[in-house]
C-alpha cells in the first residue's frame, strides 16, 4: 500500500484558499469536478458583502416621542406609550401580587405541616 502512494503524483487544485493535493491512492478517495465547484461557490457565498443600508426609509419618529414623553400631563412616564403601556402594567401587577399571595399561602402551608396519625 506504501509503495503504491508513493508512486502516484500528486494533482494541484486552483481553488485558492482551498488549494489541496489530491493523491489518488488505489480507490481510497477522490476529489471531482463537482465537489470542486461546490467548495468554490461555497468560498463565494463567505465573500459576499453584506449591506447594512436599509431597503426601506422609515419616517424618523423620535421628535414626536421626545415631545409625548417630555409634556408634564401628570401621566406616569410608563403609562405614556398608550393603551399597551396600560395592559402591561396592569398585567405585571396582577401576576406580581398574584405571586406574591401564592408564596406567602405555601410559606403558611410548609409552617404548618398536617398531623401524621
Amino acid at each position: 500500500m506504501l509503495s503504491e502512494i508513493s508512486q502516484t503524483k500528486p494533482i494541484q487544485v486552483p481553488a485558492w484558499p482551498f488549494s489541496l493535493l489530491v493523491l489518488s491512492c488505489g480507490g481510497c478517495w477522490s476529489v471531482t469536478a463537482e465537489m470542486l465547484r461546490n467548495l468554490l461557490a461555497l468560498r463565494q457565498i463567505g465573500q459576499r458583502t453584506i449591506s447594512t443600508t436599509s431597503r426601506r426609509h422609515f419616517k424618523n419618529k423620535v421628535p414626536e416621542k421626545q415631545k409625548l414623553f417630555q409634556e408634564d400631563d401628570e401621566i406616569p412616564l410608563y403609562l405614556k406609550g398608550g393603551i399597551a403601556d396600560v395592559l402591561l402594567y396592569r398585567a405585571t401587577m396582577v401576576l406580581t401580587i398574584g405571586g406574591t399571595a401564592y408564596a406567602m399561602y405555601q410559606l403558611a402551608v410548609a409552617a404548618f405541616p398536617k398531623k401524621q396519625e
